[in-house]
């Protein structure tokens, strides 16, 4: 029976669910063309905190693997001493606040000054856009919520779409397949521990599915590369253990779960898609620790340094 005033974080399960609308629109501004948005050839630094470094490492992975140039994605708060040099900057930001971020492209831009910085925005006429030499605008997909959902996920249909150029029937199923992972079966919750697998670009999505269970519920929640699980993160799995899977985990990594007491989900096989689901399963955490998505603990929509 749910307790009528247990918090409901309506805004962030709202967000959540006008994920295949965005995700239309995405597609639409791509098969458009996007100017700005790196091109075959181009060496590229992506820049971005958080939810937006995480976009920015699927990007990286992405467009290496469609052939279209060395791709490197950076922490903005963790650049290295000696820069590579690079043909574009591609920074990502829902606010285009973040002070780390603005600190990074301020750098780069110092180091080298003719570089072209495109930004990728939620909120336009913000300090970011005034660094940037191209804007691509994502206000459609900006959010109120302080966990962000359909923005990044927004953000990477857009640009799967670009790489592809043009019309791709998987990614054109990509809004239907959404719809049904709004309705689609969750596992149970009353778990102690979380722990999201991915492959390929979508290891940088199972860290952002890992991300939003923390921010949401305060959960324990992690995330590691499939092959990566058993060496030694599988220590800590027992009893009261979901292992995720983006998509259907090997029989004998199943297996070996299952012998310490723990549980396994195996996903779609399509990331983005998964990470609906994983959404809704936040907030469902979230639900049960007595927590409200919508007011995150300790978090702000923004992280802007003094000085």
């Amino acid at each position: 029976m749910t307790d009528s005033h247990a918090p409901s974080s309506a805004t962030t399960r709202a967000e959540i669910a006008s994920q295949p609308e965005c995700w239309s629109r995405a597609l639409e501004r791509a098969r458009a063309g996007v100017p700005g948005l790196p091109t075959a050839g181009e060496r590229v630094l992506v820049l971005g905190c958080g939810t937006s470094y995480y976009v920015g490492l699927a990007y990286s992975w992405l467009r290496e693997a469609a052939g279209h140039g060395t791709t490197d994605a950076l922490i903005a708060s963790e650049l290295p001493p000696v820069l590579r040099t690079y043909d574009r900057v591609m920074a990502i930001s829902r606010s285009g606040t973040s002070s780390e971020l603005l600190d990074a492209v301020r750098r780069v831009q110092a180091e080298q000054p003719d570089i072209p910085v495109t930004v990728l925005l939620g909120e336009q006429a913000t300090p970011l856009a005034g660094l940037a030499t191209s804007v691509v605008d994502l206000s459609f997909a900006d959010e109120s919520s302080v966990v962000q959902t359909r923005f990044p996920t927004t953000q990477l249909v857009m640009l799967r779409a670009a790489l592809a150029g043009g019309s791709d029937p998987e990614l054109d199923l990509l809004p239907q397949a959404a719809r049904a992972a709004l309705s689609a079966p969750l596992p149970p919750t009353g778990i102690r521990q979380l722990v999201v697998l991915g492959h390929g670009w979508g290891t940088a999505i199972g860290q952002e599915a890992a991300l939003k269970v923390r921010e949401s519920a305060g959960a324990w929640a992690e995330s590691y590369a499939v092959g990566e699980y058993r060496h030694g993160p599988i220590a800590t799995c027992g009893p009261g253990t979901l292992v995720w899977g983006l998509g259907r985990l090997p029989a004998d990594l199943t297996e070996a779960v299952y012998d310490t007491g723990g549980t396994v989900e195996h996903g779609s096989g399509e990331p983005l898609v998964e990470l609906v689901r994983l959404h809704r399963y936040a907030v469902e955490l979230a639900t049960e620790n007595g927590r409200d998505a919508d007011a995150p603990w300790f978090l702000s929509r923004s992280v802007v340094l003094e000085g």
